[in-house]
């Protein structure tokens, strides 16, 4: 370990596009504790730790809504956004026909910053609207010029989060999004555990060893899942054009066990939050039975138990769904096809699609299980410890191992490159 991180360090390009990354995310971390004013950050802490939903959206604004930071909603609009773009992908034949050629894709990565912005304040609206309605004061003096202050800096602070992330990827050491929702999770991790050791007693230390078993357990399973991939073997026919003859080779196509990664996470977490945030506004009606109505359905979801099915079965259902947007059977069949190769017992065309379509949904079944428990996992912790300070974010552990996993093999890539050059 300690030789790769000398030979990492020797390399100077390397070095400095991580000594670069590192002071990038110490800018994101400065700015998420530059808080927006006329705000009292006691009662919004509590709100937050009360919150389930609003936790899982304060994590992806790597913390930065916990303390109403200029940069609270995080990358959460750009995410958004891209979502949008790529649904819009499988509808609209042009913006398909745009994400196959690098020019198209460059202008989709545009519509896709230019989105973000609307997207911003309307989700910056929703959620000062939410705070604003809550028990405890948490926004204070709200005038229409204080308000169009907080959407403008809340925006401006997403776009500057966007601009990092794209310079971050740049450097090829991560992608930048990531790196930023993952540093906001890193940086949570000492409190959590002086927590922890503050309201710590005997009687707790089953509990603690209990916490201790699942982590590690959850940790060696996000690895397993993640690197986890059935090789589907593809053969390739040999073809002579003119004095020289062609393919003939034996390789494999790689299908991940995990394919959509956190999107289904963030997809299901966008529509369990509607419901109540629409919710919110409609307690303001005159209309007796309207205000009936939206308290059941605040109350419904402030349930637990129906909290957590309903997370589980929208998480489980949106991996099948996102799998079926990026992973395509029939494309890949005729991609196949046109270059002579074919999955051996298997005709080409139609039943190559086939036969794809089949093994990535029984494959996809265990990442939809996987995914679904890992959402739950910090409600059924709570449940069987009773200790909210110690409940663990398996969607923390899923984000952090699965960067950390995509740095390595960046960085690990890089060095590749750079020994080849040697020869």
């Amino acid at each position: 370990m300690w030789e790769k991180l000398l030979q990492i360090w020797r390399v100077k390009d390397l070095r400095n596009k991580i000594i670069f990354v590192l002071g990038m995310l110490v800018v994101f971390r400065l700015a998420a504790h530059i808080p927006i004013p006329g705000i009292n950050l006691v009662n919004l802490r509590e709100f937050f730790s009360s919150n389930q939903i609003f936790g899982l959206l304060n994590l992806f604004s790597g913390g930065g809504m916990q303390n109403f930071s200029i940069v609270m909603m995080g990358v959460a609009p750009y995410i958004t956004s891209s979502i949008i773009f790529q649904l819009l992908g499988m509808i609209v034949p042009k913006l398909e026909e745009m994400s196959k050629e690098e020019g198209g894709r460059q202008k989709i990565n545009m519509y896709t910053r230019w989105a973000t912005i609307p997207l911003s304040i309307l989700q910056a609206y929703g959620m000062i609207t939410i705070l604003k309605q809550s028990p405890q004061p948490i926004i204070e003096n709200l005038g229409l010029f204080n308000l169009a202050a907080m959407l403008i800096t809340i925006t401006a602070g997403t776009v500057f989060l966007v601009w990092i992330g794209e310079l971050i990827t740049e450097k090829k050491v991560g992608n930048g999004i990531s790196l930023l929702i993952f540093s906001g999770i890193v940086v949570s991790i000492p409190s959590a555990i002086k927590e922890v050791l503050v309201n710590f007693n005997q009687e707790q230390v089953i509990n603690l060893l209990l916490f201790s078993l699942i982590a590690i357990i959850t940790v060696v399973a996000v690895v397993v899942i993640t690197e986890g991939q059935r090789n589907i073997p593809v053969s390739y026919a040999k073809r002579v054009r003119g004095m020289k003859m062609y393919g003939g080779m034996n390789t494999h196509l790689p299908i991940r066990v995990n394919t959509a990664g956190v999107i289904p996470i963030i997809f299901a977490i966008s529509i369990i939050l509607f419901p109540p945030m629409i919710a919110q506004f409609m307690l303001r009606a005159d209309a007796a039975y309207v205000k009936t109505f939206a308290q059941g359905i605040i109350n419904l979801f402030n349930n637990q138990t129906f909290y957590g099915i309903a997370y589980f079965l929208l998480v489980f259902g949106f991996t099948y769904f996102y799998t079926a947007v990026i992973f395509h059977p029939h494309q890949i069949a005729e991609n196949l096809q046109k270059n002579g190769g074919f999955i051996p017992g298997i005709r080409p065309g139609t039943h190559t699609a086939e036969y794809l379509a089949h093994t990535i949904s029984r494959i996809t079944l265990t990442g939809a299980l996987f995914l679904a428990i890992i959402a739950v996992l910090p409600m059924l912790l709570n449940q069987v410890s009773g200790m909210q300070s110690m409940v663990i974010g398996g969607t923390s552990i899923l984000i952090v191992v699965s960067v950390v996993i995509e740095i390595i093999k960046q960085v690990e890539s890089q060095l590749t490159m750079r020994d080849y050059e040697g020869f």
